[in-house]
């Protein structure tokens, strides 16, 4: 019997999805459980499978082509099957965008608000089962995931896998890939030095004027979703600035007797943000229509820029329940595989609270969109060394100016300012973290 392969819904704010690249060829023989072809949707690329067995009779979505989710991508089933009312149940596909338009000159364009955060899902997901299951002596792990672990020369009996039942998935492998260890349990090697991207060629007397790109599916819903969050959400901000003095020598310490950690001022003021929402917890939580929900677990995102543009936050599940080493170890593991759109569902959903780090850019001060449902994001600019007054003498510090974004229907200005305040005193007082 012919089985359709439709385009899968990736996420809560997923409407629609881009093939990118079918893995199977039109008569190609096809496996239940195969990865037939590779779509890109809002937050990430991904592989779908098919529960089907015979051949692929025909595809219907082209490559580059967008479409709903739900909607019809290809078709399989025996090679002598009657498809036809399957082919003429399937919408049309929209024609490819074109990459390239030559246009007369346009007025420049207004510089666009800082992106919005895609939304997490209303409930968090367990973490991964930790430990390889086998049954039968066999490692239980998807075909997809087995032929990704044959090509990259990995042990699926040292990944841990996070699918049902312990089941190894294609994200259990990507992470041990970029680990180089058994999954979830190891410290990602450390990034080279940031080579920036060419620039663009020169313009040509007589040649175009400008290019468009096609946005893509992660473009398309940020897009959406900044329109949803500024709009309607009535936002307000408070700055505060952090002597990080403390937390620099916590840092250096830190690396100094273990170099492999490479503790990061970012992964100190994630850890600083969950024991923050712990003490206040009106801060975690979400404006709901008639009500305010606060949430009793700590869950915070981490904006990370993906490859090709866009942003993506992957979640530290229960964050005020690990050591600042886990939060280190996790945070690398996610951003690392976030930058190359390579994370699991339940790794970018969830969050209750969201921290933005543009200091490594060199930004000093912005004011960053909340994320919906969350009620509150910080936005967090470099540590500067800057002549400071202490005791009525000046001397050099190292400070930090953190802006928090708050939604005034669930957070008011004095609760901001009080978990500002928390904040504040944790990260000059780091202490706080061991406990």
């Amino acid at each position: 019997m012919a089985v359709r392969v439709l385009m899968p819904k990736g996420s809560d704010t997923m409407t629609e999805g881009k093939v990118l690249k079918w893995l199977k060829r039109e008569g190609e023989t096809v496996s239940s459980g195969d990865a037939i072809v590779e779509i890109e949707t809002d937050k990430v690329d991904m592989e779908v499978e098919t529960t089907g067995e015979g051949v692929l009779r025909q595809i219907i979505v082209k490559e580059g082509q967008s479409v709903p989710v739900g909607q019809l991508l290809g078709i399989v089933g025996t090679a002598n099957e009657d498809i036809s009312s399957l082919v003429k149940s399937a919408p049309a596909a929209p024609a490819q965008a074109s990459k390239k338009v030559d246009a007369p000159p346009v007025a420049p364009a207004v510089p666009p608000a800082p992106p919005v955060l895609p939304a997490p899902a209303a409930h968090p997901v367990p973490p991964p089962t930790s430990g390889p299951v086998a049954v039968g002596g066999r490692v239980l792990a998807s075909p997809l995931a087995r032929r990704i672990a044959q090509e990259k020369g990995l042990d699926l009996n040292r990944v841990s896998g996070s699918g049902p039942g312990g089941r190894i998935v294609r994200q259990d492998v990507d992470r041990a890939a970029v680990t180089g260890l058994p999954s979830g349990t190891g410290v990602p090697p450390a990034t080279g030095t940031h080579v920036p991207a060419p620039a663009r060629p020169a313009y040509v007397p007589g040649g175009p004027e400008f290019q468009e790109e096609p946005l893509s599916s992660m473009r398309k819903i940020i897009a959406t979703r900044l329109t949803q969050s500024l709009g309607p959400v009535p936002h307000f901000y408070l700055t505060i600035e952090v002597d990080m003095r403390r937390a620099m020598e916590l840092r250096q310490s830190a690396n100094n007797l273990n170099p492999e950690l490479k503790l990061t001022y970012n992964d100190i003021i994630v850890k600083a943000c969950a024991a923050a929402l712990r003490a206040h917890p009106e801060v975690n939580a979400s404006f709901m229509g008639e009500t305010t929900r606060t949430y009793n677990r700590v869950h915070i995102g981490i904006a990370v820029p993906v490859e090709g543009g866009g942003l993506i936050t992957p979640v530290i599940h229960d964050c005020d329940q690990k050591s600042l080493q886990q939060v280190s170890q996790e945070a690398k593991d996610l951003v690392a595989r976030a930058r190359t759109r390579k994370l699991g569902p339940n790794e970018y959903t969830g969050a209750t609270f969201s921290v933005s780090n543009l200091g490594m850019m060199g930004i000093d001060q912005f004011s960053a969109i909340i994320n919906p449902p969350e009620s509150a994001i910080l936005a967090v600019g470099a540590v500067v060394e800057k002549p400071v007054v202490t005791d009525h003498h000046i001397a050099i510090g190292h400070r930090c100016r953190m802006t928090l974004s708050c939604d005034h229907r669930a957070v008011d200005g004095a609760t901001g300012a009080k978990f500002l305040q928390t904040l504040q005193s944790i990260l000059e007082n780091p202490v706080y973290l061991a406990f």
